[in-house]
């Protein structure tokens, strides 16, 4: 709730304020979601969001449940983020970094390294992270 009306006030060119909840964010569950960031409607960050790790040039769709201790950003001498789509769900510690596409309705398995692009509708795991599943709904995997 606190990035929503960080965003908020960050579209509408409210100085300060936004660094502020940005910093309480922080403070209260360790975590750095940056109020530049694009996330979409119904974005849910698990356990509170602890330890979880956003770049402020990330857009993230809607519906999307981002577990603890999760990184989204870019990668060493590249400057593109990752875009994540729609109903998404990014399990415990996983990492997405670089110019990559994750599609809509994608499950990332729990300490998943995914540094290339996934398809819609697949479950990917491991380190790097590789399809091990392909036509799936996310809400039947992660109930959330």
């Amino acid at each position: 709730m606190l990035y929503y009306i960080a965003n908020w006030l960050y579209r509408h060119r409210v100085p300060v304020l936004p660094r502020l909840l940005q910093t309480c964010l922080f403070l209260a569950c360790s975590a750095v979601v940056p109020y530049q960031a694009n996330l979409g409607k119904g974005c849910k960050l698990g356990h509170g969001g602890s330890g979880v790790v956003i770049h402020p040039n990330v857009k993230v769709g809607d519906n999307v449940l981002i577990d603890h201790q999760v990184t989204i950003g870019g990668r060493s001498r590249q400057k593109s983020v990752p875009t994540i789509g729609s109903d998404v769900y990014i399990g415990a510690g996983a990492k997405v970094l670089g110019a990559i596409t994750v599609g809509d309705g994608c499950v990332i398995g729990a300490n998943a390294v995914v540094i290339a692009s996934v398809p819609a509708r697949c479950v990917v795991a491991g380190v790097p992270a590789r399809v091990v599943k392909s036509n799936v709904n996310a809400h039947d995997i992660e109930s959330w």
